[in-house]
């Protein structure tokens, strides 16, 4: 019989000040400091005859294509297994640094800083993974006060999260946890200048009091339009500690209620790539017009949930003129990963999915459990529902796929859900 066996380890990767940080068009000036660290959370399970699947997870805005093949080979190194086997996922903490990636999106040009993304990548190459037997168990929690619908309070959110829990056989104690949930990370907002992990870090040390699990890993869900806009009470540390500090509570109550046993046998992932044509923008007068009426509905001096929405419309607008002057290629490739555990699937995607698309697909899969996981494996903008684009919101202006390829996207990915992939 096969023994699942766990490695896992967190590490602390927050730069020097001085650099420039990620997230927001309007933020001036350099990171002046740290709040809270920045980390690279790998858990990777195995077997004694199988490499598994590692979780390489961080503290970032986005991984881009360079630094995924870059920390999938060293975190394979790591391990001792192949880079196929390392999915690299993002936060989406909008207070990390831009030089790991560089560009992700022209709305913000920014270039890669090799004094940021080679010591980064030489402390995952040289983390210590040792293994031993493990336990691994599955619950889900609804958690209310994080996050909600960005655009609507009452809008599409999954606000459940997902809970993989990994006990030592040998005294019981909780190894570590991978826990999943929808919600942008953006308590601090554009005037902070100093590195953060945002809620999620506070959930990870909150978590790691209540349970004692001494490594948390984090993945981002459906969270395209979703974020803390209605919930927060402010904007600095202490609300990152309350936002956090509430999830953490939740997620505490569902590991001490008993989990859905799953098998001691190594996950397995399988992979395809899809290759998606790249949208028509508007005509140069087109594009004016559409920064000309969102700067018309933006009104300053106020701070509340209906200007954040005026303000990043403007954003949008201007970011699609920014898209339309950068001579983007004609199709762009995405990555698509399953990984499966006994009843449990993870769908990980490397773009910004709405609420709805993350519904539509727990919805389509064959699976008992089915978590949507994006940010991962690259970056690829936003992917919106017909709703925004019939809006014309900040993300549908700055997406790169209109709604018949978003489509062709959703569908690819419920078919690899369903051990089917489609043919190039």
């Amino acid at each position: 019989m096969s023994e699942l066996l766990l490695a896992a380890v967190s590490l602390d990767v927050t730069p020097p000040p001085g650099h420039r940080l990620d997230g927001y068009a309007a933020r001036e000036g350099n990171a002046t400091g740290t709040a809270d660290p920045l980390r690279a959370t790998m858990i990777w399970l195995s077997t004694a005859d199988s490499p598994g699947v590692l979780w390489l997870s961080l503290d970032a805005i986005a991984v881009g294509t360079e630094l995924v093949a870059e920390l999938s080979t060293a975190a394979g190194a790591a391990a001792g297994i192949p880079p196929e086997c390392v999915l690299v996922c993002a936060s989406h903490t909008h207070s990390a640094p831009a030089g790991w990636s560089g560009q992700i999106h022209p709305v913000i040009p920014v270039q890669r800083e090799p004094a940021l993304y080679e010591p980064l990548t030489a402390a995952v190459a040289s983390a210590v993974l040792e293994r031993h037997p493990v336990r691994a168990s599955w619950r889900s929690t609804e958690v209310i006060g994080v996050g909600t619908n960005r655009h609507r309070r009452n809008g599409p959110h999954d606000n459940t999260a997902g809970i993989l829990t990994l006990h030592s056989v040998a005294d019981g104690s909780l190894s570590a946890v991978l826990l999943d949930f929808a919600c942008h990370p953006t308590t601090y907002g554009p005037e902070n200048n100093l590195y953060s992990a945002d809620w999620p870090g506070a959930t990870r040390t909150t978590l790691t009091r209540l349970t004692e699990a001494p490594v948390v890993g984090f993945l981002q869900g459906a969270a395209g339009d979703v974020s803390p806009r209605f919930t927060r009470q402010g904007r600095g540390a202490p609300e990152v500690a309350r936002l956090g500090g509430l999830l953490a509570t939740r997620v505490a109550a569902a590991i001490a209620a008993p989990g859905l046993d799953l098998p001691s046998e190594a996950p397995t992932i399988r992979r395809t790539t899809v290759s998606l044509k790249v949208r028509d923008l508007p005509t140069p007068p087109d594009l004016e017009a559409v920064v000309a009426t969102a700067e018309a509905g933006l009104h300053t001096g106020q701070d509340d949930p209906t200007q954040r929405i005026a303000q990043t419309r403007l954003d949008g607008a201007r970011g699609q003129s920014l898209m339309a002057a950068a001579n983007l290629p004609l199709t762009l490739d995405l990555p698509i990963s399953v990984v499966m555990l006994g009843d449990v699937a993870w769908v990980h995607l490397p773009i910004e999915l709405f609420a709805s698309h993350g519904c539509f697909l727990q919805a389509d899969s064959p699976h008992p459990i089915t978590r949507v996981i994006g940010y991962t494996d690259g970056y690829y903008g936003y992917v919106v529902d017909p709703d925004a684009a019939h809006h014309g919101t900040y993300e549908a202006l700055i997406t790169y796929f209109d709604q018949p390829t978003t489509q062709t996207l959703l569908t690819s990915a419920t078919n690899l859900l369903s051990h089917e992939v489609l043919e190039g």
